[in-house]
């Protein structure tokens, strides 16, 4: 782990841990909801071209609504030039209904979890730390993926994209999950996966960890500014372990 000084002489009364990337690799319900989703928009006789997966990954991490906006811009630069007609952008407001429908339908089914969430978190819980999990996910789509994979238990608390006037990185969701979780900014610890994280964490006042295999928009990761980088959420564990 990077800089394991920094949690040496830290003391943490809470953790909030961020979903999509950071405890469940989502990615692939992401592109089967949006492959669905496109095969309603696009008139029966456009054929519908696979997703591709890598360029979904740039995509997420910033809500649903830059998620389907940012798809729709992207399928219509591939198409614009062959179909001058067909105008999915115009289609927003259906696309984004069309969008929930079907994440609702596949949430969790081509999810997995990344090495080490479950150790990890049973390490924070150990350590005496409240947990609380924060995402830019829909919160109903949030506590029943975490529901499917296990993982409901481990948080008292869970916030998403539409908990609050505003999503990460605004400072906004990090300070109402504080306030709700009853812990100090500066006590309280936001584990993510990418600058959307950092950023929220560094307005609120609450140092940061990272992990080094999420998302972050396709951006190297270890060019953030965190306090800390680690590939698996044991390492912080074992660093928080009761003496």
């Amino acid at each position: 782990m990077t800089n394991p000084d920094f949690l040496l002489r830290s003391q943490y009364d809470a953790a909030i841990v961020d979903l999509d990337g950071t405890m469940v690799d989502t990615l692939g319900d992401f592109v089967a909801a949006l492959q669905l989703m496109l095969a309603e928009l696009l008139p029966h006789d456009q054929p519908v071209q696979a997703l591709d997966a890598s360029a979904v990954r740039l995509m997420v991490g910033k809500g649903s609504e830059h998620l389907v906006k940012s798809v729709l811009n992207h399928v219509q630069a591939q198409i614009g030039r062959a179909q001058p007609a067909i105008d999915l952008v115009a289609k927003y407001d259906q696309a984004q209904a069309s969008y929930q429908r079907h994440y609702a339908a596949v949430n969790g089914r081509h999810a997995t979890l990344y090495p080490g969430v479950l150790q990890g978190l049973r390490g924070l819980q150990q350590a005496g730390l409240k947990l609380a999990c924060l995402t830019n996910k829909p919160a109903g789509f949030a506590r029943e993926l975490l529901r499917l994979k296990g993982l409901d238990g481990f948080f008292s608390e869970v916030f998403g994209g539409d908990s609050f006037e505003r999503k990460k990185p605004d400072p906004l969701p990090l300070l109402k999950t504080c306030q709700s979780l009853g812990t100090l900014p500066a006590r309280t610890l936001m584990i993510g996966d990418s600058s959307n994280d950092a950023r929220a964490a560094r307005a609120a006042g609450c140092p940061v960890l990272l992990v080094t295999y999420g998302y972050n928009h396709g951006e190297p990761v270890r060019r953030v500014d965190a306090d800390g980088f680690m590939d698996s959420l044991v390492e912080l564990a074992e660093r928080l372990r009761p003496a």
